[in-house]
C-alpha cells in the first residue's frame, strides 16, 4: 500500500471518531431541539400556571413537569402544590435562562398581551412550544411567531382543543363530500362577553377605573403587565376580566374566534381574506365593545367559490334557518354553513331528515389521539401536531384582523369601513394608517 493511501485510511479514521464524537455531544450543545425517543419523557416548563394555565399543566402532566412560573403566586398556588419537585419562578425570562440545558419544551397560558413574548423567547432557545389561543395579541406578532417556529423547525400547538374533535373532522367531511353543495356563506357566533341579560363572562364597553387599591402581596403587578404599557393595578383586570381590555385581551372574536372559526378554515381551505369591515356598539378606547359583527371574504380556492364569513358576538346572531325544526336549538354559540344544495348547522346536516337521509360522510381524515398527545408526539418527533403554528399562525392572523376593523369603528366613530387586505404582504391597502393596529409597541426590556 502507498503512503499516499495509509495517509488517507488514517485520515478517514480520525475523521469517523471526531464524526461518533460530535454524534454523542448532547442536543443543546449543537443548537436545536434533543431528539427524544417516543419512550422517554418530555423536561416541560409552564407558563402562566393559575387558571387555565393549570388545565394546560394538567394536559401534559403525563411528561416531567420541572419548572413553573406565575406572577401570581395565589393564583398558581394549587398548581404549585401539585407539582413540589418543580422549581418556581415569577418571571419566564429567567426561568427559561437558568433552566435553558434542562427544558425540552414550554407551555404558554399567560393573558394574551404576554403570549407571543414568552412564545418567541422560547422557540429562539429552540424549545417546542404549546401556546394558548389566540396565538398572539397582533398581527404582526402571529406572523413572526410562525415565521420563528418554522425557521427553528420545533414542534408546536396552539389551545384550540376543539380541532383535535370528532366534530370539527365530520364538518370537513361532509363539506368535501359535497353534502350540502358548494359553500358561499357562512356564520359563526357566540355569546361572550355577554350570557343573558344580566350576566356576562367578562366586562366590556366599560372605562378604566378610578381607584388605584394597593398591590397584593402574593402578585408583581410589573411582571403581569409585561410589554403592555403601564397602569396601577386594579382588581377589576385580573384574574380573568382581562380579556375585555384592549391593551391585555382580544375580546370576544380574540377568545373565541379560533375556537369556532377553526373548523371553518379546515373545512374550507381558507387562506387570507381580501376584505374585512365590522359594525358593533359604542367602542371606546379601553375596552372592546358590548356587541360586534365581523364580515370577512374570502377569495375562490381551487374548486371551492369565494365566500362570505360574518361573525357575531355579545348575543348576536344569524337569522334562525328555516330548515331547523321546531323545538330544536340554535344555540347561544354555533357554526351555520349555507350551501348551493343545503345547510348544516355545526357537524349536523338540517334538518334531521336530511341528516338521516345521508348518514355519515366518508371517513377521509384520520382521527386524533387527542390535542395535547398529538404536540407531545410531534415534539418526539411525530408528525405535526393539528394546530401547529403554520396553521395557527394563519388563523390567529385573520381572526385578529377582525379586532383591528373594530379599532377602525372606534377612530372613525362608527363609520363602517371595509378594509382592502393584502395578506403575503400584511398590510391593509385602502386606509394606511389602519396599518398602524396591526403590531403594538412594547415598554422598555420587553422584546419579540
Amino acid at each position: 500500500m502507498s503512503q499516499k493511501k495509509k495517509i488517507s485510511r488514517r485520515r478517514f479514521l480520525a475523521d469517523s471518531a471526531a464524526v461518533a464524537a460530535f454524534a454523542i455531544v448532547p442536543r443543546y450543545v449543537l443548537g436545536g431541539p434533543r431528539n427524544i425517543p417516543p419512550s422517554e419523557k418530555l423536561n416541560i416548563a409552564g407558563v402562566g400556571v393559575g387558571g387555565r394555565g393549570a388545565n394546560v399543566i394538567d394536559g401534559v402532566s403525563s411528561q416531567n413537569i420541572i419548572a413553573l412560573c406565575d406572577v401570581d403566586a395565589k393564583h398558581a398556588e394549587d398548581t404549585f402544590n401539585r407539582f413540589p419537585n418543580a422549581k418556581k419562578y415569577r418571571d419566564f425570562r429567567k426561568m427559561l435562562e437558568e433552566e435553558d440545558k434542562n427544558i425540552d419544551a414550554v407551555t404558554v397560558a399567560t393573558p394574551d398581551h404576554v403570549h407571543a413574548v414568552a412564545t418567541m423567547m422560547a422557540i429562539k432557545m429552540d424549545k417546542h412550544v404549546y401556546c394558548e389561543k389566540p396565538l398572539t395579541h397582533s398581527v404582526y406578532e402571529a406572523r413572526k411567531v410562525a415565521e420563528a417556529a418554522r425557521e427553528h423547525k420545533v414542534a408546536t400547538q396552539m389551545g384550540n382543543q376543539g380541532q383535535a374533535t370528532e366534530e370539527t373532522r365530520l364538518m370537513c367531511e361532509y363539506i368535501w363530500a359535497g353534502a350540502i353543495g358548494a359553500v358561499r356563506e357562512v356564520h359563526v357566533w357566540t355569546d361572550r362577553p355577554s350570557r343573558g341579560l344580566f350576566d356576562v363572562y367578562w366586562p366590556q364597553g366599560v372605562d378604566r377605573p378610578k381607584e388605584e387599591p394597593p398591590v397584593p402581596e402574593t402578585l408583581d403587578w410589573d411582571l403581569w403587565l409585561g410589554p403592555a404599557p403601564y397602569r396601577p393595578y386594579h382588581p377589576c383586570y385580573l384574574p380573568a376580566n382581562w380579556r375585555g381590555w384592549w391593551d391585555f385581551g382580544t375580546g370576544a372574536l380574540g377568545d373565541i374566534g379560533c375556537h369556532s372559526i377553526d373548523p371553518v378554515f379546515r373545512a374550507l381551505k381558507l387562506g387570507h381574506p381580501t376584505s374585512v369591515e365590522a359594525s358593533c356598539t359604542l367602542v371606546n378606547k379601553e375596552t372592546y365593545p358590548v356587541a360586534s359583527t365581523v364580515h370577512y371574504q374570502f377569495p375562490a380556492r381551487g374548486d371551492m367559490p369565494s365566500v362570505k364569513l360574518t361573525w357575531y358576538d355579545g348575543g348576536l346572531r344569524p337569522p334562525r334557518p328555516d330548515e331547523l325544526e321546531e323545538g330544536q336549538e340554535f344555540g347561544e354559540g354555533g357554526i351555520l354553513f349555507v350551501g348551493d344544495k343545503g345547510k348544516m348547522l355545526k357537524h349536523r346536516l338540517i334538518p334531521e331528515s336530511r341528516l338521516k337521509e345521508y348518514g355519515k360522510p366518508p371517513q377521509v381524515l384520520p382521527r386524533s389521539p387527542g390535542h395535547f398527545e398529538e404536540w407531545i408526539e410531534a415534539c418526539k418527533g411525530g408528525k405535526p401536531a393539528g394546530s401547529n403554528f403554520d396553521h395557527a399562525g394563519l388563523l390567529a392572523e385573520v381572526v385578529l384582523l377582525g379586532n383591528v376593523a373594530l379599532r377602525v369603528e372606534l377612530r372613525e366613530k362608527l363609520t363602517r369601513t371595509k378594509l382592502l387586505w393584502d395578506g403575503p404582504n400584511m398590510k391593509i391597502t385602502n386606509l394606511s394608517e389602519a396599518n398602524q393596529f396591526l403590531q403594538r409597541e412594547y415598554r422598555k426590556d420587553w422584546l419579540l
